[in-house]
């Protein structure tokens, strides 16, 4: 069995938070909530992390790993690039922005040849996500289908106050399996409830408590790779003719359309633990506080690099 492998998405520029929000200081200490899912994963058993970056940031990206985290966990480095799309297709004219998570992950696919997990650089998911799906990619192969894995975490842990957020919606089987999952890309408190709209608020759908999200916290073999790429050309064809400024290819469209096709099955893995993140601006404070807390409790050492 290969080693698992950690892919952690960072090439996102944070639009709505303004700024490269992987790179914004959250402790007095200097460091970054990557920081902390890196400490998370070397504790959970990771050696290697595969940094998907844009080639503008590489410079500044690279001050705040060299001579910290590296020194623990192998570090590796994959470009997301606008122009890396299938043979045979044209990158439309005025397109800024990468095409998405799944297109993040497609910047690795030289580079992964056994399990791999994948995070968002910008997130903090809690020790027990790590630990978690460590332990199951160590021991996944495919059988007569590919066996996947994800950390779905409660959708009333998962909100900002400041804003609406995107998250992949996910329906459980019985037996502790994905039965399905949609991303919805304006999830939002209204009146006491937590809903959804896909009209800009003219109609809003309600998303009860416990209902398990997607915080693209996903374990897959190395068939997933080999699965999107075979996809991309069908969803370049889609955002092409309906949205080829701002369509993406979303991680769990993917994962979605190999459960629909019987291809794969992804064991539910569940975290109770709040999620905290910088979507907005705004959210920096909760961030600060609540990881000085777990500072302070003794979950963390006061310096978490030495």
């Amino acid at each position: 069995m290969k080693e698992p492998v950690l892919v952690i998405m960072a090439a996102g520029l944070g639009s709505r938070y303004g700024g490269l929000k992987q790179m914004d200081p959250i402790s007095d200490k200097d460091e970054i909530i990557l920081d902390f899912s890196l400490y998370d994963a070397v504790m959970a058993g990771f050696k290697k992390v595969i940094f998907v970056i844009k080639k503008e940031i590489e410079a500044d990206f690279k001050k705040r790993i060299e001579g910290k985290a590296d020194k623990y966990i192998e570090t590796v480095y994959a470009y997301q690039e606008i122009n890396d799309i299938p043979e045979g297709f044209v990158l439309p004219e005025g397109r800024e922005k990468p095409w998405g998570t799944c297109h993040a992950v497609l910047a690795c696919r030289d580079l992964i040849d056994g399990p791999f997990a994948v995070i968002n650089a910008d997130d903090y998911y809690g020790a027990g996500a790590f630990h978690t799906i460590y332990d199951y990619l160590a021991k996944a192969e495919d059988s007569e289908t590919y066996n996947y894995c994800m950390v779905g975490y409660n959708i009333e842990n998962t909100l900002t106050e400041n804003g609406s957020v995107a998250r992949g919606v996910c329906r459980e089987t019985d037996d502790g399996y994905l039965a399905e999952i949609h991303e919805r890309t304006k999830i939002m408190r209204k009146d006491g409830k937590i809903v959804y709209t896909e009209d800009d608020g003219k109609t809003f759908t309600e998303i009860p408590k416990g209902t398990p999200v997607s915080m693209n916290v996903w374990g897959f073999t190395e068939s997933f790779v080999k699965e999107a790429w075979a996809e991309f050309p069908e969803f370049m064809e889609k955002a092409l003719a309906e949205n080829p400024l701002k369509a993406e290819y979303f991680l769990p469209s993917v994962v979605q359309n190999l459960l629909g096709r019987g291809k794969a099955r992804v064991r539910m893995l569940r975290s109770y633990d709040k999620w905290y993140g910088v979507t907005y601006k705004e959210d920096k404070e909760d961030v600060v506080n609540a990881l000085q807390s777990f500072k302070d409790k003794g979950f963390y050492p006061d310096k978490l690099w030495k």
